[in-house]
């Protein structure tokens, strides 16, 4: 892969690399009944990150398709993508762009950007590990990276919930939200 050093890093050339969806998890973790987590993922996605001369230039964005959400029990995934959560139907894309690098220190990258689901745009800070470029054994290009940031989805106007009679609710506010994947040059 074509590289170059910048800050004791070996980092892409410039260019647009695409999301390569087969080595990309999209994930995301919330607390249930105040005592333990569910984590699910989404399994359609597309996007791609533009690598600038300085790196602290650089830009990404991301599409997910609500209907893609996976937890392992086909009616928690059913009420996700109902009106009380994603509404999936009416509102088809999760999407991300980032507005700005704003931050660099030891292979993290701070970035901000848009984060839109349903109809509510927010701004989201991602701490954005780099994990390195290589090339595959058939001749594919390709760098790593891991992702992660917490959101409260009440900003997005998700509030369904439900009062438990021990005290406390059924879904936790907060969202973890954790992407490790590669990307390959377009």
């Amino acid at each position: 892969m074509s590289t170059r050093t910048w800050e004791d890093l070996q980092i892409p050339a410039p260019g647009t690399f695409a999301i390569d969806v087969a080595h990309t998890r999209i994930g995301f973790m919330a607390k249930h009944m105040m005592v333990s987590k569910v984590r699910g993922n989404f399994g359609e996605f597309s996007g791609t990150v533009t690598i600038a001369e300085n790196p602290l230039d650089s830009s990404a964005e991301l599409t997910i398709k609500t209907e893609s959400i996976t937890t392992g029990s086909a009616d928690r995934d059913g009420h996700l993508r109902s009106d009380d959560f994603l509404s999936a139907e009416k509102f088809p894309e999760l999407t991300f762009r980032s507005t700005r690098v704003v931050g660099y220190s030891g292979g993290e990258f701070t970035v901000l950007g848009d984060l839109t689901i349903r109809d509510v745009t927010k701004q989201v800070e991602l701490t954005v590990e780099y994990g390195g470029a290589g090339t595959n054994p058939w001749g594919q290009e390709l760098w790593g990276f891991s992702i992660t940031t917490e959101i409260n989805r009440e900003d997005f106007g998700l509030t369904w919930n439900q009062a438990l009679e021990t005290g406390g609710v059924l879904v936790g506010k907060k969202i973890k939200i954790e992407i490790e994947g590669e990307a390959n040059p377009v």
